[in-house]
């Protein structure tokens, strides 16, 4: 069965804080459940998901109040859960899909390509076909559904925060014919009017800047969940999790928005570049 990543890692946070508390080293805590330090570190890690009755245990070594405890069960159960996602295990091979529903807040670079989150249809099958050539009509299609499928998810009912800065280059790059760029810089144009959602465009002109080495997010969830670094390149994916390596790329993101056009001027310089495409 493959767990809920987000819940898992909450989960172990909630355990290791609450042996954090009583001052019991993981050896001794345990020792006192009848485990294998493995096996309580695996919990504690998000390596493995504990069982409701393992969580009880943990609960009552460390004399936690009932109504804690029954909260921790509930996630325990909660842990399974499936989301709309697991339904295309096949194409989200990682575990950033499941991080980015849980999200609050994303923030976003993106220096080459209009950020999934923001493609249409058009565009994604261009793009998702020329990183998989030797797909089928059918597997092709099911990567472009899971991508409409994520998007509608995430700026639905419900929508997440997004703060998005992309480079210039992302809107002459051309994909596909000039009507697929027409259409999608309409998306992009109509993205940018929602409330939820800032997009800021780095101009060339800005010159040598912070975000040369790529494309990444940070994902906040509020809720004392920590934040969550992202980047992802050929060899896969790389989740960050160390709080002074998220702070780091935050304050890139910063930096660039604050070079970056404002909110205003990316408005209209984005409908300036659509024009040029008629």
């Amino acid at each position: 069965m493959k767990h809920s990543t987000v819940r898992l890692r909450r989960l172990a946070r909630e355990l290791r804080m609450l042996r954090a508390a009583t001052e019991m080293t993981t050896e001794a805590a345990a020792e006192q459940l009848g485990w294998s330090r493995s096996k309580l570190n695996r919990f504690e890690t998000g390596k493995g998901a504990p069982t409701t009755a393992d969580v009880a245990a943990i609960c009552h070594l460390y004399c936690v109040a009932e109504s804690t405890t029954e909260a921790l069960v509930q996630l325990t159960r909660e842990v399974a859960r499936r989301g709309w996602w697991t339904s295309y295990a096949d194409v989200f091979t990682g575990s950033y899909v499941e991080f980015e529903a849980a999200a609050r807040e994303i923030f976003l670079w993106e220096p080459l390509l209009v950020p999934g989150l923001l493609q249409t249809e058009e565009y994604a099958r261009e793009i998702i076909q020329a990183g998989h050539p030797n797909q089928s009509d059918v597997e092709l299609s099911r990567r472009i559904d899971a991508r409409m499928q994520r998007k509608t998810s995430l700026l639905g009912a419900h929508p997440v925060t997004l703060r998005i800065v992309i480079a210039e280059y992302v809107l002459r790059y051309p994909v596909g014919t000039p009507d697929v760029m027409t259409r999608q810089l309409d998306e992009v144009l109509q993205a940018a009017k929602q409330p939820n959602i800032t997009i800021q465009v780095l101009p060339t002109a800005a010159g040598v800047h912070g975000g040369t080495e790529g494309a990444f997010s940070v994902l906040t969830f509020g809720d004392d969940d920590p934040d969550l670094g992202y980047a992802e390149c050929p060899a896969g994916e790389v989740y960050v999790e160390d709080t002074e390596q998220i702070r780091q790329l935050m304050l890139t993101f910063e930096r660039l928005a604050a070079t970056a056009l404002s909110p205003e001027e990316s408005t209209a310089f984005i409908a300036v570049v659509r024009s040029e495409y008629d």
